[in-house]
């Protein structure tokens, strides 16, 4: 129903709120706006080299467009985004495959769909490289914007699991808001258990 009110009403582009135009999901205005930038500082490694692209602070345009994507069923938000990001990972990456943070299944059938998978499509199809959901959710956490920093660690804790084949080659793990960075950490962590090769990580906003 959401979608259908969607496409009768006027279109506003989620970044300004102004005329949405042919563009979809941003205007062209907003999309301007976006900057990605490959990130030598994150709670992900613990040494200074880049590792982590982003489109810079979850303020303004982001932040409006993530909120936009995960709260207001505004799906096509995800692939300016995604495109742009995608401009921002270095070739000497060699990314083999982008791999989504899963939301529980409880939580995706609630939504309808998971963002970050929306956004990993778009960054997979500008790279030229497989979405591989491999990571999954054995249990339902409570959501981590609403956590105090200790409680986001103990939250996620054994809350991920591989499934499926690994394959070789560095892998891109994206989520769309990296606060302190407990939710990839517990990615990584259940990736690296598997036997993952190097990772890299994406973020549409810090």
């Amino acid at each position: 129903m959401l979608d259908l009110l969607r496409l009768l009403l006027p279109q506003r582009c989620p970044g300004c709120g102004g005329q949405l135009g042919r563009e979809p999901g941003l205007c062209r205005t907003c999309r301007g706006r976006l900057r990605p930038q490959v990130e030598e500082h994150s709670p992900l490694s613990p040494r200074a080299e880049p590792h982590l692209v982003t489109l810079g602070r979850y303020a303004g345009v982001t932040r409006r467009a993530v909120r936009a994507l995960k709260y207001s069923g505004a799906r096509d938000v995800a692939q300016p985004l995604g495109q742009v990001l995608a401009a921002g990972v270095p070739a000497s990456w060699a990314v083999q495959a982008v791999v989504p943070v899963p939301l529980h299944p409880s939580r995706q059938r609630q939504r309808g769909y998971n963002q970050a998978e929306l956004l990993a499509r778009a960054v997979a199809a500008e790279l030229g490289v497989p979405v591989l959901p491999l990571l999954v959710r054995t249990r339902a956490t409570a959501q981590q914007a609403r956590q105090h920093a200790a409680g986001r660690r103990s939250n996620l804790a054994g809350a991920f699991a591989v499934r499926g084949a690994l394959p070789g080659g560095s892998l891109l793990l994206l989520d769309d808001v990296l606060t302190t960075g407990n939710t990839l950490l517990a990615c990584r962590d259940a990736l690296d258990a598997a036997g993952a090769g190097p990772l890299k990580y994406a973020a549409v906003a810090r």
